[in-house]
């Protein structure tokens, strides 16, 4: 029989949540946030109760997904336990990719089994999140009684199950914000330096898109390092003082930092020593005089 759930936070990913969740069966009893007008959007979506307190929503539940932002978390959790909120046998956890489950103690104090699920998935909107969050990958952390439950959940939605100790995710989550917040990024410094170029900033991301699937579609294939190309690992010293001499010195130095990352997977592809100092040297040297 599948548990109640109640969900805390009515934003992107509990949004998500909710709404998948209630498509494969769950009975979404109840939903509570800051917002008033969010909260009895998203009950109204899942014909769930609108609560204003936490508390209260939690109460109806046998599951609770905290899914309020990470600063939220240990003090709502904490707000719910003083308040009777939580009680034995019940299945609380947050959705934080950085913060371990631990951050629910209150709730495993009041005799709840705590338990963190992040999707490890980017969500734009609430509606991009409800559509992307069935097969997206789920990093499992806390109490082990709760895996067998949260392996189930997750197949239920259609997505990879995986387990992450409590001391790794702050460099896990770093992983996800590079791969997302920092590609999302990197593409503005793209577009920047293709519109100083002349290229019409409508035009920019379908002429550059090619490219962008072509080397992601790479590095699936071969890797990281193996995917390489470029002025860098050619050791092509001649056009990387032709991009410093384009360049303001804003955007040299976002170039610099990521050239002299790059020089190192070069030498890893066989970049030769001479030909890798020659490049650091330009890259420090512009440093020096910036």
């Amino acid at each position: 029989m599948r548990p109640k759930v109640a969900v805390i936070g009515a934003g992107r990913v509990g949004t998500a949540l909710a709404v998948n969740l209630k498509s494969k069966g769950y009975h979404v009893a109840a939903v509570a946030s800051r917002s008033p007008a969010g909260t009895q959007k998203l009950a109204a979506a899942v014909e769930a109760r609108a609560f204003a307190d936490n508390a209260d929503a939690a109460r109806t539940a046998d599951l609770v997904f905290i899914t309020t932002p990470d600063g939220v978390i240990a003090p709502a959790c904490e707000k719910i336990a003083g308040t009777g909120g939580f009680r034995p046998g019940q299945l609380v956890a947050h959705t934080s990719g950085a913060l371990p489950a631990a951050v629910l103690r209150p709730a495993e104090e009041a005799g709840a089994v705590i338990f963190s699920l992040h999707p490890l998935q980017s969500f734009a909107s609430p509606a991009l999140a409800v559509e992307r969050l069935p097969g997206s990958y789920f990093t499992f952390e806390g109490d082990p009684e709760a895996l067998p439950f949260a392996e189930r959940l997750v197949a239920e939605l259609g997505g990879r199950f995986f387990r992450l100790e409590a001391a790794s995710k702050p460099l896990y989550h770093a992983a996800a914000c590079v791969a997302s917040n920092y590609l999302v990024s990197l593409m503005r410094f793209m577009y920047d330096l293709a519109e100083q170029a002349g290229l019409q900033r409508e035009l920019i991301f379908e002429a550059f898109s090619p490219l962008i699937h072509g080397t992601l579609n790479n590095i699936g294939a071969v890797g990281p390092t193996a995917a390489l190309t470029g002025p860098i690992v050619r050791g092509d010293a001649d056009t990387i003082r032709q991009h410093a001499r384009a360049m303001g010195n804003r955007e040299w130095q976002i170039y610099r930092i990521l050239g002299l990352y790059t020089v190192q997977l070069a030498r890893e592809r066989g970049l030769a020593p001479e030909s890798s100092a020659a490049l650091e040297k330009i890259f420090c040297e512009v440093e020096k005089r910036g």
